[in-house]
């Protein structure tokens, strides 16, 4: 009997149990193979810390489409899909209109005079580990983010965070919105001065995303942030979200391989270890809890793909927006106006035009889908609306139905063929881009360390949505409002 209670007191004392801060990482477009590319170069004091001391999930996933940017930062944070947080992409439709996704006029800077501010995480429809963790505190808790994006700070932020910055590039500093605060806190205010007078910074001009540093100015901010809140340092668990963009941005230019992208993971590895070492300074070595993770992957090249005799290639949808023009016109007597947009492997239909000109709605987007398959380098594509009972495969049709949220998505979805990805805007003819199902896009790190994380990893197939219950449950509070991933039960046991 007294064996009994002394477990149970055990137990209890462990439920009770909180390090003193949470740190979240995204890394931009990194894939999980970057790991292993780049173990033996890493120092010991960035990603090896990560990988050797703590756990890693090998298999880790991406459970819906498209992979692009802003729903992977939502999506980590949040446990759960577009479908439910409602973030269908960094830019998307609402009541027939295209909005950012942090979007909000509203609003207004903070820290400069530039319009860059007029944002928010109001058109996210869920809860993030940090609102919970608020809640969980009546609001006690302190939540910052940064990073050089703002969607890349807003969103992992949550809705009831302290504050959220990022960097204005015509400005050249750290700037957040009215929604947070009405004065960049002193210690911030301070950071500005000092990026002020950086000769590196200086150096860079707008193309800042382009240089590895961008990753040491992300650092800098984020330790400023740290020191300045005292994160960690009060009686309840604080959270610190931090996302890296230069390899994004660095990845579309460059591509996944080559000098640049070697540099930028390199001196990101170093930037990690400068991060965890002023947290280890402040909270102490084993009183938090880190997990990594990744918004998306990236393709690897198309030309360096077939030089290489790899089947893969170019894909623009302005021309194959031309080629379903011409053969729709047979049929329904007009040559443009009905598809409003295509993004992200998605056609959006202008439902006004469609119904002015009198066309039969009901047909057009299958129309279309006809079309579509007859396309070379299409493998599949479905309308939205048919997706329960469409032809796709269930692993791609289980994506689509996860990314898709009505009125938001478009109205029809398609996937190249592997390999093939859209040339243009968000690539040059030497880099990359992202947003489709494959392993290259969706195939993602997911690294656990520090407070109570075994040693250890596992291949089971995991999903980015079960970052969020996992840290929920370590931190005994409730799961995200539209959570829908599981918690890792290798890590929390």
């Amino acid at each position: 009997m007294l064996c009994c209670l002394s477990l149970t007191a055990a137990a209890q004392s462990r439920f009770g149990e909180k390090p003193r801060l949470v740190v979240g990482i995204v890394v931009d477009q990194m894939r999980w193979d970057y790991l292993s590319r780049y173990y033996d170069k890493f120092t010991n004091d960035g990603f090896r810390r990560l990988i050797d001391n703590g756990f890693s999930c090998n298999n880790c996933l991406i459970n819906y489409v498209p992979t692009i940017t802003a729903i992977g930062h939502a999506s980590a944070y949040t446990g759960t899909t577009p479908a439910f947080h409602g973030i269908c992409g960094n830019n998307f439709y609402i009541s027939g209109k295209k909005v950012y996704c942090c979007e909000d006029n509203s609003v207004q800077t903070v820290g400069s005079d530039s319009d860059k501010g007029k944002r928010s995480p109001r058109n996210m429809l869920a809860t993030t580990i940090g609102d919970q963790l608020r809640l969980h505190t009546d609001f006690k808790s302190k939540v910052i983010g940064v990073s050089y994006k703002d969607r890349a700070a807003i969103l992992p932020a949550g809705h009831s965070a302290n504050a959220a910055y990022w960097l204005d590039l015509k400005n050249r500093c750290f700037i957040t919105s009215t929604y947070y605060m009405d004065k960049l806190p002193k210690w911030a205010q301070d950071n500005n001065k000092k990026l002020a007078k950086d000769k590196e910074f200086k150096k860079l001009g707008e193309d800042i995303g382009l240089s590895p540093y961008c990753g040491t100015i992300i650092t800098d901010m984020a330790i400023h942030a740290l020191h300045g809140e005292g994160l960690g340092k009060g009686d309840q668990t604080d959270m610190l979200c931090v996302s890296y963009s230069q390899t994004d941005v660095i990845g579309h230019k460059y591509g996944t391989r080559g000098r640049n992208t070697d540099d930028a993971y390199l001196q990101l590895d170093r930037d990690l270890g400068r991060l965890l070492k002023a947290i280890d300074d402040q909270v102490g070595r084993d009183n938090y809890l880190v997990f990594l993770t990744a918004d998306h992957g990236a393709a690897t090249n198309w030309q360096y793909m077939r030089d290489h005799k790899i089947a893969a290639g170019p894909w623009n949808s302005g021309e194959m927006k031309k080629r379903v023009y011409e053969a729709i016109s047979n049929d329904s007597g007009e040559d443009s106006g009905y598809i409003g947009d295509i993004m992200d492997y998605r056609i959006f239909l202008d439902w006004d035009t469609i119904q002015l000109r009198g066309l039969i709605t009901a047909d057009m987007p299958h129309l279309i889908l006809s079309e579509l398959e007859k396309e070379p380098d299409i493998q599949f594509a479905a309308v939205y609306t048919d997706l329960a009972t469409s032809s796709l495969p269930p692993l791609l049709r289980d994506r689509a139905m996860m990314g898709y949220y009505p009125g938001r998505s478009g109205d029809i979805i398609f996937f190249p063929k592997p390999g093939y990805y859209e040339s243009g805007s968000w690539s040059s003819p030497t880099g990359t881009t992202h947003g489709e199902w494959n392993p290259y896009d969706a195939h993602i790190p997911c690294l656990f360390y520090g407070w109570k994380v075994p040693q250890g990893a596992t291949s089971r197939q995991v999903s980015i949505t079960d970052i969020a219950p996992t840290v929920c449950q370590m931190l005994h509070i409730q799961q995200p409002d539209a959570c829908t991933g599981e918690a890792i039960t290798e890590i929390t046991k």
